[in-house]
């Protein structure tokens, strides 16, 4: 089964409060699952990590076999495809994580689209931080 993962992370802040969504849908567009979790402070970069993680777990929970990986993070993406090499340190157990997670799928890939089109993996991360900060206030 092939699932389209949409992904999305950020921090208030970098590094400050932050949180990972991802919108899982079917390749006609049939949404099968949102999720959104708070990560505690973090740069915006591990919240994009931690965001494809999530997402990618969420797709094996729900039986994908095939994933296409949509997300706004340009940094991500090239990592993941091997353009870019991961210098940061704190990222590089993350980096680790989300490739033995993709290769436990027949197939993946991973393309950036602009902000605007991943606006629901968006709007969950923004939710999250506003509830958050809410409880907090």
């Amino acid at each position: 089964m092939k699932v389209i993962v949409h992904v999305d992370g950020g921090a208030r802040g970098n590094p400050g409060p932050a949180a990972a969504a991802s919108v899982i849908s079917t390749p006609s567009g049939e949404v099968l699952d949102e999720s959104a979790q708070l990560i505690g402070t973090a740069s915006n970069n591990v919240a994009e990590y931690r965001a494809l993680l999530l997402g990618l777990a969420r797709a094996r929970e729900l039986g994908a076999t095939e994933v296409e990986i949509v997300g706004d993070s340009e940094l991500i993406a090239k990592q993941v495809r091997g353009i870019y090499k991961v210098k940061h340190e704190a990222m590089r157990p993350l980096h680790r994580e989300a490739m033995a997670a993709l290769r436990s799928f027949d197939r993946w890939s991973i393309r950036t689209v602009p902000r605007a089109q991943n606006a629901r993996a968006d709007s969950l991360v923004n939710a999250a931080l506003d509830q958050a900060r809410a409880a907090s206030g």
